[in-house]
């Protein structure tokens, strides 16, 4: 269902939300949706009276400005999310009798619940902000697509948004100096490189998701990539090995796709988007929303970021809110690693503030988050318009603020290095921390989902397994580990005594999780295969009809697939030593 849909669905149009206060000018946001209701008060719904239908004069619904034209008739402003539509008597784009006084019709009351919900459905966009995202703001209508800047690129994420998997949403904060004020942030010169990321991943069923910190010093592989260059070519840029992860953004011509593409390297998670924004975004988001609540464990004066805030509680937006963004040198042992902690703070500081009733009933502060939001943007194009941005909203803000956890992808000194400056990937943690990711798995609550998996695998496998010289089965490899389905068949015949297992080398495309495909009378070999590889039940394809003769299995190993004898079924429980931060807890920056 479109906005639109939904706003009819409780007799509330969007567009209709929107009139002019003939006292300052502006428009701003009715509440209240009765016929004869002034801008910004609150009147109970008129009685309906029948009455003939008369030509169109200027109603209720629409009101002057103080200035008019040389013809004597006020000058037509835009309405913010205004749609052109037809009055009884004139053509369309020309206003007719507001809602509540078409002939025949009124606007019902709708219950403060469900007035509170229409805004949240039909005005919900969201606005990440230069470390994050944050939820809230107006975003509808062709007022805000003209603030959106987009990127093509190409095979790197999804077209569109989805509703029914899981969505992986990389948000990229950069270091180039645009913006008034910011000449003395970032690298002088810079093309703008990946300075602070987030992979925000969010669970199928839109309960809960997790928020991954990808440090900016990481020493990594950047895969080989495809980027649009400006004059709409397209530039192979080689890949680069053992280097740190900004350059995948900037570097030789790198897009944000590239990007993409290297945290998905990293994690085994592929980005379905991105959402790109530079030092004005912090600035002009924070202030939008009039401010953002910090706490501070100690008074902190800092020379290089000009941050000086008191111990305790501090509202700041604007410099301020940069500058506490940015300050390393105050926290923790001064490195970047404890930056992105304070980062995360702030973070779930500004989606508190944004769906708080302080911000969602104020109009002025909602159309001021929406303009800022949009204009601070740079996305792909599959979210490259208010109406696609509208609909990763509603996907997106269907998770409680509770279930989305920040974390940090665990990592070690760059052992290589006398002076440590750089870091490396810690495997032993990060690896658990990556499957649980890839499984949905929530980090809020982990033993509730983690059991009810189990119960359902259980299920699955369940009943009698095949003796491991009677299980037949066809190996193919749709993932990226090459030589996979060789090295599987390799295993199962000398580890597993699976002799009757055969490699059909590469599959007809790649696929992200692998899957066994099975015949109805082969249940008992599918079960004995997925004990041995550490199969989750969800990766089992059961067909309609009996195997016949001697047709094997189909074994199809995906970009989920790490070797052969790795469990693909996730960690019961988050690694020991990983930081998590809450959403919806206030910490203080130590």
């Amino acid at each position: 269902m479109d906005a639109q849909s939904r706003g009819r669905a409780d007799e509330i149009d969007p567009a209709d939300q929107w009139v002019l206060n003939p006292h300052t000018g502006d428009y701003e946001l009715r509440l209240n949706h009765s016929g004869g209701d002034s801008a910004g008060t609150s009147q109970p719904p008129k009685p309906r009276v029948p009455r003939r239908r008369e030509p169109v004069r200027e109603s209720s619904g629409e009101r002057r400005g103080p200035a008019r034209d040389g013809h004597g008739s006020a000058p037509r402003r835009e309405v913010p999310g205004q749609r052109g539509r037809r009055s009884a008597n004139g053509p369309r784009g020309q206003e007719g009798p507001g809602r509540g006084e078409s002939a025949g019709r009124r606007s019902r009351k709708a219950p403060k619940a469900r007035r509170k919900k229409a805004l949240l459905w039909t005005g919900g966009v969201m606005a990440f902000v230069l470390v994050g995202l944050s939820v809230g703001g107006y975003a509808l209508y062709q007022h805000f697509n003209g603030n959106l800047n987009t990127v093509d690129i190409g095979s790197a994420g999804n077209k569109n948004v989805v509703s029914n998997a899981p969505l992986n949403i990389l948000i990229i904060g950069t270091d180039k100096r645009t913006g008034k004020g910011n000449e003395g942030y970032g690298d002088k010169g810079s093309t703008g490189h990946a300075d602070t990321n987030i992979l925000f991943h969010v669970s199928k069923d839109r309960t809960n998701a997790t928020a991954l910190s990808i440090p900016r010093d990481l020493i990594t592989d950047i895969p080989e990539c495809t980027s649009k260059q400006p004059d709409g070519s397209d530039k192979v840029i080689p890949g680069t090995d053992n280097t740190r992860f900004n350059v995948s953004l900037g570097q030789d011509g790198r897009d944000p796709g590239c990007t993409m593409r290297t945290v998905e390297e990293i994690t085994g998670l592929r980005p379905d988007h991105f959402m790109m924004v530079d030092f004005n975004a912090v600035k002009e988001l924070s202030t939008a929303v009039g401010g953002v609540k910090v706490c501070l464990a100690h008074p902190v004066k800092d020379p290089k970021s000009h941050l000086d805030l008191p111990k305790g509680e501090s509202t700041i937006q604007g410099e301020d809110a940069l500058a506490f963004v940015r300050t390393r040198h105050s926290f923790g042992n001064q490195s970047d690693l404890d930056r992105i902690k304070v980062q995360q703070q702030f973070i779930g500081s500004m989606i508190r503030q944004m769906q708080s009733d302080d911000t969602l009933t104020s109009p002025t502060k909602m159309f001021k988050l929406a303009d800022a939001a949009t204009k601070a943007l740079t996305v792909d194009s599959g979210i490259g318009s208010v109406k696609k941005l509208t609909s990763l909203a509603q996907e997106l803000g269907k998770v409680n603020t509770k279930n989305v956890t920040f974390v940090t992808v665990p990592v070690l000194d760059n052992p290589a290095e006398k002076i440590k400056a750089t870091v490396v990937v810690d495997t032993a943690k990060a690896d658990p921390l990556f499957a649980m990711m890839r499984e949905d798995t929530s980090l809020t609550e982990v033993k509730a989902q983690k059991q009810a998996a189990k119960s359902k695998q259980d299920a699955l496998l369940k009943g009698t397994k095949a003796a491991a010289a009677d299980v037949r089965v066809d190996v193919y490899n749709g993932g990226e580990i090459a030589g996979a389905a060789q090295t599987t068949v390799t295993w199962l015949q000398n580890d597993q005594g699976v002799l009757k297992s055969t490699n059909k080398a590469n599959a007809p495309a790649k696929i992200d999780k692998t899957t066994l495909e099975y015949a109805p009378n082969q249940a008992d070999q599918a079960r004995a295969l997925a004990a041995m590889m550490g199969l989750p039940g969800s990766a089992l394809k059961q067909g309609t009809t009996d195997a016949e003769g001697l047709q094997a299995m189909v074994l199809t190993l995906g970009a989920d697939f790490k070797g052969a004898g790795i469990p693909l079924t996730g960690p019961a429980k988050v690694p020991d030593g990983i930081q998590q931060a809450n959403a919806d807890k206030a910490e203080c920056a130590k």
